[in-house]
């Protein structure tokens, strides 16, 4: 049976579950460890080879496309020479290794959960629309891994894909480009510059365009900190955001369990430290 009245409020809920499992990829030392041992050098290959191993041997420019928020010079250093040390496929092996021995670490409980939840939510991905969202239909048609708690990772991955895609149609259709993305975050919540310029690679010079086409739309202030306007906007593209991001949850007959048991999951990975947000 259906849940009609699923909506964006349980969307984001379950956003904050699926982000933590989703994202240690990129920040624990097994999925490093991983991709070095598969061929790849330093971590911004490992980051874009891996995340875009689903789409193949995927080029500089369509990942620059799909990804958004980050500085081009990154995408075009890492790829395609990822390609020439590690095909797809064991990157995406690699990938799935390291995710799979960083949850077992972090998460003792994670096996059970992963045996609890994984069907579900590969029927919630199963339910997703793919239109319009190419990181998300190349997550969503892999070949399931062997591994249970991979399997499970990678069903929140293509669920946080699905999120994503959705995300980035929305700031294009803002005239947000992804440095003015990041400068706009960063300003709302009160984050630090060094992290949101360089965790995407943004030039000082890159940064300070885009806190004047920020001013100019009434963004910022002088100072350089968010308008109520900013804050406005921000709100409503969150909620738009999650908005997309709902429909699929339908498919679920106990949603508000599922969510509950992946609450502690995502609460050990946040509590690890290991994730630098």
């Amino acid at each position: 049976m259906q849940n009609a009245g699923m909506d964006e409020v349980f969307a984001r809920d379950m956003y904050t579950v699926i982000e933590p499992l989703s994202v240690v990829t990129y920040f624990s030392p097994e999925s490093r460890a991983a991709y070095k041992e598969a061929g790849l050098r330093g971590y911004w290959m490992g980051y874009f080879a891996g995340r875009a191993a689903p789409l193949g041997a995927a080029g500089p420019g369509t990942v620059e496309a799909l990804f958004h928020s980050f500085n081009a010079r990154l995408v075009y250093r890492a790829l395609p020479d990822a390609w020439s040390f590690a095909s797809p496929q064991d990157v995406l092996t690699a990938r799935w290794a390291g995710v799979a021995a960083a949850l077992r670490r972090l998460v003792p409980d994670i096996e059970k959960i992963a045996e609890a939840v994984t069907a579900p939510l590969e029927t919630v991905v199963a339910a997703a629309d793919p239109t319009g969202r190419a990181l998300f239909a190349a997550n969503r048609d892999l070949p399931a891994p062997a591994d249970p708690v991979a399997r499970l990772w990678q069903a929140t991955s293509a669920l946080r894909e699905h999120r994503g895609d959705g995300h980035v149609a929305l700031l294009t259709a803002d005239s947000l480009n992804g440095v003015e993305a990041n400068r706009l975050a960063m300003a709302v919540r009160e984050g630090t510059e060094q992290w949101y310029r360089e965790s995407r690679g943004h030039s000082e010079e890159d940064w300070q365009q885009a806190t004047e086409t920020l001013r100019a739309r009434g963004f910022l202030t002088e100072e350089g900190t968010a308008t109520d306007t900013a804050r406005t906007f921000h709100a409503s593209l969150e909620h738009r955001t999650d908005t997309l991001a709902a429909p699929p949850y339908t498919a679920l007959t106990n949603p508000h369990e599922i969510r509950e048991i992946l609450r502690p999951a995502a609460q050990a990975v946040t509590a690890s430290g290991e994730l630098p947000f």
